[in-house]
């Protein structure tokens, strides 16, 4: 008689533990991206609670952008050297903390250091994941959808936080923002272990040169961009600031071609088409933010949208994200990443312009909807694709570096967008009026798209039909 042969179930079991272990770690990052935006509706109830003022309300924003974007090559490089779950969870812990923290504030500086905090925990704990989605995945149709997912959370989370944080402010306290941090964070923190493998610790020494150096230069450029608006472009904080990051930068590309276990693998950068995802991605982010910055304003004071209803407006933009996060993969696997790239870039220059129609008489379904909806499917087509060059041929050892280099220029792109075009918004301003200067600045943000689309139409594209 022959044996019956029963199927082994071990394949089942791992890849069912594995996508548990993936939707973990993309709550982790959901919080992160949530906590760039979800404070931003809140912030005239922050004020008006704690008595900021209006020349320091920004730091409530500014301090988390500065320590996560200035933090992320080394937190990048920490877990790729010591275990990325472990470094995650650690940075999550952080997080998690100080959030409650920072719900808890009793004063201005206060709130700020919690913040910063975050920012800290956030750069710890953001590399890891984008790393540990990319290995955790048992083939590259399963990378290609890990990649779409994070990627969908990457900006769709910028926008659910507007969302997010004007239904807190609206029923409950602008501190709720910060305290649904804990829930979420304490659930990760006791069920990672269980379906996430800790990967294998290197026993590289850490290159203290290149972690100050590339630290110093990401802060300082970051730190010079937060107040060029106020300051002006030409002022000796901007100049001085800037300055210091070229030369911080300098010095990294020195130190990291002399030790043997660099922070960042200059290696990493002679692919061109990696580079010219990077410029994407930080072009596309520069375009993204800044269109948040402006929207979320016009509909509260030109439209009189409350903080909830402010926050909804962004809706269309979040289903638009996802629903693509459900395509790309398979675009990207039959056409390539160029393409998509081109008509996203394109499909995000066009909402800018659309965008910029908005005015004193529009409603929202006349002037907003529509670009919102637009934006969302072009924004899918565009940062899977990029983030898939970016990481996609990197040693799994690696991966936290490919990582912290990717989200590092998404947080300096934004950075960069806000402080452009915020100065072309404020050039054209007229005291008393919101709308003067609205449209240079969305056109401003629609020319960062449009370079996006040249250098995926050249750079990336040409070097991928060369090498066919």
């Amino acid at each position: 008689m022959t044996a019956t042969r029963i199927p082994d179930a071990r394949p089942a079991v791992d890849a069912r533990r594995a996508a548990i272990g993936v939707a973990l770690v993309l709550v982790a990052q959901l919080m992160l991206i949530l906590d760039t935006t979800i404070v931003t509706v809140a912030l005239p109830r922050i004020d008006a609670g704690l008595g900021f003022g209006a020349a320091s309300l920004s730091w409530v924003i500014n301090a988390y952008g500065l320590a996560f974007g200035g933090l992320l090559l080394v937190g990048g490089r920490l877990g790729d050297v010591y275990g990325r779950r472990r470094v995650l969870e650690i940075g999550l812990a952080l997080f998690t903390a100080a959030s409650l923290l920072g719900a808890l504030a009793q004063s201005p500086g206060w709130l700020v250091a919690a913040r910063a905090l975050q920012g800290i925990g956030a750069a710890l704990t953001a590399p890891g994941v984008l790393a540990l989605v990319h290995t955790s995945a048992t083939d590259e149709a399963g990378r290609h959808r890990a990649l779409a997912l994070f990627s969908a959370v990457g900006i769709g989370g910028g926008a659910l936080g507007l969302v997010l944080g004007g239904l807190l402010t609206d029923v409950g306290s602008w501190r709720w923002t910060l305290l649904i941090n804990v829930p979420l964070g304490v659930a990760v923190l006791a069920s990672i272990r269980r379906f996430v493998a800790e990967t294998t610790r290197r026993p590289d020494r850490f290159d203290v040169v290149g972690a100050v150096s590339a630290t110093g230069a990401a802060v300082a450029i970051v730190w010079a961009l937060i107040g060029a608006p106020d300051k002006g472009w030409t002022s000796a904080r901007t100049l001085g600031g800037l300055g210091l990051g070229v030369v911080l930068i300098a010095v990294l590309a020195v130190a990291e071609r002399r030790v043997t276990h660099p922070m960042l693998r200059l290696v990493l950068l002679r692919d061109r088409r990696r580079v010219g995802a990077l410029v994407v991605t930080t072009m596309v982010f520069g375009a993204q933010f800044s269109m948040f910055f402006l929207t979320v304003q016009y509909v509260q004071k030109v439209l009189g949208l409350t903080p909830l209803a402010a926050g909804a407006a962004f809706l269309p933009m979040s289903v638009g994200i996802f629903a693509m996060s459900r395509v790309t993969p398979r675009l990207v696997a039959r056409f390539g990443q160029a393409p998509l790239l081109m008509i996203g870039t394109l499909g995000l220059t066009a909402c800018m312009a659309w965008l910029s129609r908005a005015g004193a008489g529009s409603s929202y379904f006349g002037a907003v909807f529509g670009p919102m909806l637009l934006d969302g499917v072009a924004a899918g087509l565009t940062f899977m694709p990029a983030a898939s060059l970016v990481v996609g041929g990197v040693e799994a050892e690696h991966a936290g570096s490919a990582s912290g280099m990717l989200q590092t220029m998404q947080q300096l792109g934004g950075a960069i967008g806000l402080a452009v075009v915020a100065s072309v918004y404020a050039s054209g301003a007229v005291p008393g009026a919101f709308v003067p200067g609205l449209r240079d600045a969305l056109l401003t943000s629609g020319a960062f798209t449009a370079i996006g689309f040249v250098v995926a139409a050249t750079v990336i594209r040409r070097r991928r039909a060369a090498g066919r």
